[in-house]
């Protein structure tokens, strides 16, 4: 038999709780405005960065030639050959780098610059995040019938495929084996070999500069040609470039097949006369870091 009551006592039972029961906490709505995002944040550890998980896939790139600081890649857009580069990154002003009207979407503290400091027939844009880091990406043309204003949208494509790999959480990091030189404290290195000045690391921590005399680490597809001699008991090899003389040595790469990681000594001329006069102290650098180097 149905009783006429339930739903009366139903009801009673609701109005006192109402008048009476504690109310559960509502749940936390999430923040309207997302924080700023940070460098740090959006890529982690720079040190393991796969730059080439930035790539836009949407240009079908061919072989990414990774490094510890940038991914590099060739692909054809319409009929036209294209360099893509992803890297370095930067934290220091740049009166070159300017704001200009970038289109797509970008996350909260996040802005598009462009850069007016570029090689021939390149578009260089640079996404800068919260915390200042700066992360290069230029687009080349590997023969002059590309348009500045075609490279530039090409350029704004691999801005905003960078991104989307950011926000959807798709950033990639390497692990460096024990005899990768990108394991290497470059600042440690220039610090223990005795030369004056205070040591800058670079934000990865590959390169450092240490007044005159810089040490970068990066893997390459061939080996420098030229002369060869021994310095710091390595195979080196020393040339003049514009105001500086470098001094490189390489090791095959531990991780990547047919490649090879490269040091990098750096010593600027400040005197004008050009990167020659600087090769004397070049080698004497070069000498006491390759000797520190494992």
């Amino acid at each position: 038999m149905r009783t006429p009551f339930r739903p009366l006592t139903a009801a009673a039972a609701v109005l006192a709780c109402l008048a009476g029961c504690s109310a559960a906490p509502a749940p936390a709505q999430p923040d309207s405005v997302p924080s700023p995002l940070t460098a740090v944040t959006a890529l982690g550890e720079f040190a393991t960065l796969d730059y080439c998980s930035l790539l836009d896939a949407r240009l079908n790139p061919a072989t990414p030639d990774s490094s510890f600081t940038t991914c590099q890649a060739d692909f054809v857009q319409n009929g036209l050959p294209r360099t893509v580069t992803i890297g370095p990154l930067a934290a220091t002003v740049d009166p070159n780098v300017r704001p200009y009207a970038y289109r797509g979407p970008v996350p909260d503290g996040v802005s598009v610059q462009q850069s007016s400091f570029v090689p021939p027939r390149t578009c260089a844009r640079a996404i800068t995040f919260a915390d200042g880091v700066r992360l290069a990406i230029s687009v080349t043309d590997t023969d002059n019938r590309g348009t500045d204003d075609d490279r530039c949208a090409t350029a704004d494509q691999a801005v905003g495929g960078a991104l989307a790999t950011v926000t959807g959480n798709r950033v990639k990091h390497t692990r460096l084996p024990d005899q990768s030189w990108g394991r290497v404290d470059s600042c440690a290195i220039l610090n223990t070999s005795g030369l004056p000045g205070d040591a800058n690391a670079g934000l990865a921590g590959h390169s450092c500069i240490k007044d005159k005399v810089s040490l970068e680490f990066a893997v390459v597809s061939q080996a420098p040609a030229g002369p060869s001699e021994t310095l710091g008991h390595r195979t080196a090899r020393v040339a003049a470039d514009g105001a500086f003389c470098r001094v490189r040595t390489v090791q095959p790469s531990p991780a990547a097949p047919n490649r090879a990681e490269e040091a990098t000594v750096s010593v600027v001329d400040t005197s004008g006369a050009g990167g020659d006069a600087a090769c004397s102290a070049a080698r004497t650098a070069a000498a006491a870091i390759f000797a520190k180097i494992p």
